[in-house]
């Protein structure tokens, strides 16, 4: 059934991984390799399903194809995913496991962090492979990038409220930030600093009422902030929020958050654009982790190069946005055309 997949897209590789005594059970998909070595992060989740696993690994590994092409970066688009709770008993020891996969490759993918793998777990990943990165101890670590992804995040969604709302400040903004996680409480100070007005949400209780306090926050329950009177929504958690049930509920006017696939799919960002909301793609304005991290691959960083680089993700969004309009077109589907005429032109 891979072959035939909705979202197969003619990857080059996809490897299950298994390892009997740390019960490990891992995908790994590389999808491109044509800019350079695969480059992604690593998910460990305890999805419902094998499918879910697979259709999880497929999406996010395609969408980092699109992000590291329209980032600059000379590195393809790969992605893993653990089957697990991350807070199992074993979960360091399966880390180190899948580590060893990693390093099987020789260098055609390269991890790093994500949902329930975080710098400290990937520290165990780090010890049986040197393709990682993103680490806090090994020479020339980049650490945690919450801060890099914010940053790109708020440039994002800057440029999509001065498109769609014509505002060239986010002062007095109503903005619904939902998941108030590492990269979530970046993007909050950001906008906090800048004047915006914050609804928070987070099934840890604990962070919403961190924000509350730090940022004088509205606190709203997971499952309707999507529904919150803003302009703007930034999904921060797991992907597939913007669905069919959640979309008819959205008053905002702009959609851009650090999310990974936040459309639950093709149908989902369409029904945004009838509706009159502009969706900011997530693999465009989430990338800034991504150009901080992968100075590890490289060897070598230039910290304002990477800030200036991050900070272009602005005018990327209003190229994006301006031709999608102009088009008539869903802004996802230009930054994924725009991607892939950079994918050609290496080819070239």
């Amino acid at each position: 059934m891979i072959f035939t997949a909705s979202d197969f897209d003619n990857h080059e590789k996809v490897l299950f991984c298994t390892d009997t005594r740390t019960n490990l059970k891992a995908i790994i998909a590389i999808h491109s390799s044509r800019l350079g070595a695969a480059a992604g992060g690593c998910r460990m989740y305890p999805y419902a399903s094998e499918r879910e696993a697979l259709d999880d690994v497929l999406r996010l590994s395609r969408a980092m194809t699109y992000k590291n092409a329209l980032a600059g970066l000379k590195l393809g688009g790969g992605k893993s995913v653990i089957i697990g709770d991350p807070a199992e008993l074993g979960a360091p020891d399966r880390l180190a496991a899948f580590g060893r996969c990693v390093e099987a490759l020789g260098g055609a993918y390269w991890t790093a962090e994500d949902v329930g793998v975080n710098v400290d777990a990937l520290e165990h990943v780090a010890r049986t492979t040197r393709y990682v990165f993103g680490t806090k101890s090994r020479k020339g670590a980049t650490g945690d990038p919450s801060a890099f992804t914010a940053r790109g995040v708020f440039a994002g969604l800057r440029a999509a409220v001065r498109h769609r709302l014509g505002r060239e400040n986010i002062l007095g903004l109503r903005v619904a930030v939902q998941g108030v996680g590492a990269v979530g409480w970046e993007l909050c100070s950001l906008l906090h600093n800048h004047g915006a007005k914050l609804v928070v949400a987070d099934h840890n209780s604990g962070a919403t009422e961190r924000a509350r306090r730090a940022f004088n926050a509205q606190v709203c329950a997971s499952e309707r902030v999507h529904a919150a009177d803003v302009d703007v929504l930034a999904p921060c958690a797991l992907g597939g929020t913007l669905n069919e049930r959640t979309i008819p509920e959205i008053t905002a006017t702009v959609v851009a958050g650090a999310a990974n696939n936040s459309l639950k799919n093709a149908a989902a960002g369409a029904e945004l654009h009838r509706r009159g909301i502009l969706y900011a793609p997530d693999f465009v304005i989430n990338a800034g982790g991504m150009m901080h991290a992968s100075a590890e691959i490289f060897g070598s960083h230039d910290t304002a190069a990477v800030t200036r680089a991050i900070d272009g993700i602005y005018e990327t969004v209003i190229r994006v946005c301006s031709r999608a309009q102009a088009e008539n077109t869903l802004p996802e589907l230009v930054a994924q055309q725009l991607a892939i005429e950079s994918l050609l032109h290496a080819e070239n």
